[in-house]
């Protein structure tokens, strides 16, 4: 007999975070926080009612990137080329200082001839940033289109890249089947087609909204979705680069052309009502029941204290030097603080090869729960704005808009 389960926890999922989403919303708080805490409440950390499944992730991850390619469509081209130079400082010194942070945190607990390289690897997992949450956070803020905002998301996918070489590297010490050199090059292969097939495909798309006068519009928003699945799957598996790196980029192709709002309301609409919520109690799910010691609760918090403030002192110096004004240093450095699957997925690359000691599993996903819930409450006291706010000059005409 056919397991049907799956309908149930889905049902479960959505009530329960759009429940826990007004709620936080009466608090001031964005929706989002109310998804993840939905997550880990009905989880096997607290009820045991939902638990992770292959068709959950599978869900979650084509959340994150339909995040992404909607970041992508909401994105101006020429401002991010502004932010562009200025965000690898940002994601630079982003990448970084936690890392360095992360090591030593690591010295602290794990000792021994061989400890630096689990030290090390933990480091790299600090230095992770998921920019989905942000993303939702700024949209539902209507805060997207701000110049703080393009720079986080310019920081965001450098971030992305810095971090996997970081990953590649650290893990090639450890496994000899790992390449460093191919993977490098791959990456800088990725982003030679990305520009050259941006440019072919903008004007190849742009062509087909302005004259194609056939009736009915829904065939727009059906291939610019699959084109963001194609671009994620061809950057993942063929160049060895984040799938969001892929959507956000199909994104970015078709934003500015003639349906392009049209194209954002569409995908909106399936991003609410099904994928988006899934994608945010997902990371809640993967919180298990703990045994709280003194310890574990210690290090818990140096990790957490950590994580915040060396993406705010990391990114946030990198604003300062790109000559950012503090305000606006400070809101790219919150918009990088959650490490979300990123680092998740970092993490259980560590874990299959070794790399991350016992000590540190439980730790790090605590951390990644709490970046992840604390970074929409974070954006929503620093993105408190008047009139006069120089930040939001940018994206004037969207916010009147929206």
């Amino acid at each position: 007999m056919e397991n049907y389960r799956y309908l149930l926890d889905i049902a479960l999922i959505l009530l329960s975070t759009k429940v826990f989403g007004l709620f936080t919303r009466r608090l001031a708080l964005p929706s989002v926080v109310g998804a993840l805490v939905a997550g880990i409440i009905m989880g096997p950390a607290v009820l045991g009612i939902i638990h992770s499944s292959s068709l959950i992730q599978a869900l979650s991850e084509i959340g994150v990137i339909i995040l992404m390619f909607e970041a992508g469509l909401d994105t101006s081209i020429s401002d991010l080329k502004k932010a562009g130079p200025k965000a690898f400082v940002i994601a630079t010194l982003g990448v970084i200082v936690p890392l360095i942070v992360g090591y030593f945190i690591g010295g602290l607990y794990n000792v021994g001839p061989k400890a630096w390289l689990g030290n090390l690897f933990l480091g790299v997992i600090l230095t992770a940033t998921s920019v989905g949450i942000t993303v939702e956070t700024l949209k539902e803020m209507k805060c997207m289109a701000t110049e703080s905002g393009n720079a986080i998301l310019a920081a965001a996918v450098i971030d992305d890249v810095l971090g996997i070489i970081c990953l590649t590297i650290v893990s090639g010490m450890a496994d000899s089947s790992v390449k460093i050199g191919t993977v490098l090059f791959k990456i800088v292969l990725f982003f030679i087609f990305a520009l050259i097939a941006g440019m072919i495909l903008h004007k190849a798309f742009a062509w087909w909204f302005d004259h194609d006068s056939r009736g009915g519009l829904q065939r727009y928003s059906i291939v610019s979705f699959s084109f963001a699945l194609i671009m994620a799957y061809i950057a993942e598996q063929f160049f060895g680069v984040a799938d969001i790196t892929g959507s956000f980029v199909a994104g970015l192709i078709i934003s500015g052309t003639r349906q392009c709002s049209y194209v954002q309301k569409r995908i909106g609409t399936v991003s609410y009502i099904l994928i988006t919520p899934i994608f945010f109690a997902s990371i809640g799910l993967k919180l298990a029941p703990i045994q709280f010691t003194s310890e574990l609760i210690i290090l818990m918090i140096i990790l957490c204290i950590a994580a915040v403030i060396t993406k705010i002192v990391g990114c946030g110096l990198g604003a300062i030097l790109c000559r950012y004004s503090m305000t606006q240093s400070i809101r790219i450095g919150c918009g990088m603080i959650s490490r979300g699957e990123v680092a998740l997925i970092v993490a259980n690359k560590g874990i299959a090869l070794g790399l991350l000691p016992d000590i540190f599993v439980t730790p790090v996903l605590l951390c990644v729960v709490f970046t992840t819930v604390v970074t929409p409450i974070l954006l929503k006291v620093v993105y408190k704005h008047d009139a006069n706010d120089p930040d939001f000059l940018l994206g004037s005409e969207y916010i009147e808009e929206n």
